[in-house]
């Protein structure tokens, strides 16, 4: 049973890596594609890509750390396709660092994007998802928000912060709203993150950690999972991981 079928969802980060693998794997299912990212050139990229598949779909340039950037993306997505019913945080930093190393540029990027990037998301959207009576975000989390690796203390609060945040959004948004809220917690998953740790110790070792990784498209099927349910159904949090990850 398809339950997408003709929903609009928007995707940030939806450029590359975990964002662009949820619009394939959703666009496939039927659903309207709103991109947002910060890289005009990918956003054309996929947004052709998933045209020329037949699928429908809007990109827009958006930056998460920016409120009224995001209310203009919720707008958008009701200007393009008449209603706003999936919202996923994807947009999201994994920087590694020693806390001796005190890179606290870092700090405040990974606070920025993965905590209130995902808040400025959240609330652009719920003022659709209310007067509809109807909707479902997907806080797109990790397997460090189960459980904290050495140097990634902040990487990991942040992802805490996540699943406390949908937790308490499942409580009173799913019980009281009808709207369904959900995490994907990734494991180790080969999106060029690693190439991206400023720190040179942390890069060493998120390098040495993608040789297990596994792709992108595994963790759009799971997105698709997660969120084709009939309505009475949500899908908490799954955990995706390489086989050979053992923690």
């Amino acid at each position: 049973m398809n339950y997408l079928q003709n929903k609009t969802a928007i995707i940030t980060g939806a450029s590359s890596g975990l964002g662009a693998a949820s619009a394939r794997a959703l666009s496939e299912k039927g659903v309207r594609i709103v991109a947002a990212a910060l890289d005009q050139q990918g956003l054309d990229a996929i947004v052709s890509e998933l045209k020329g598949k037949g699928g429908e779909a809007v990109g827009r340039v958006s930056d998460v750390t920016n409120p009224e950037d995001m209310k203009a993306l919720a707008q958008f997505a009701q200007d393009s396709f008449g209603s706003v019913d999936i919202l996923i945080n994807n947009a999201g930093l994994m920087l590694f660092s020693n806390w001796v190393d005190l890179a606290t540029d870092d700090w405040e990027k990974m606070i920025n994007v993965n905590i209130k990037g995902y808040l400025h998301g959240i609330a652009a959207v719920l003022p659709f998802m209310l007067k509809q009576k109807s909707g479902q975000i997907l806080n797109m989390d990790s397997v460090a928000g189960h459980q904290v690796g050495p140097a990634a203390g902040i990487y990991s609060a942040t992802k805490f912060f996540v699943q406390a945040m949908t937790e308490s959004m499942r409580k009173e948004l799913g019980v009281q709203h009808g709207i369904r809220v959900n995490t994907v917690s990734p494991g180790v998953i080969n999106t060029g993150w690693a190439d991206k740790v400023t720190d040179p110790a942390g890069r060493k070792a998120a390098q040495e950690l993608n040789k297990i990784a596994i792709s992108p498209d595994d963790i759009g099927r799971a997105v698709v999972y997660a969120l084709n349910q009939p309505e009475n159904v949500t899908v908490n949090d799954l955990i995706i991981s390489p086989t050979r990850q053992d923690w």
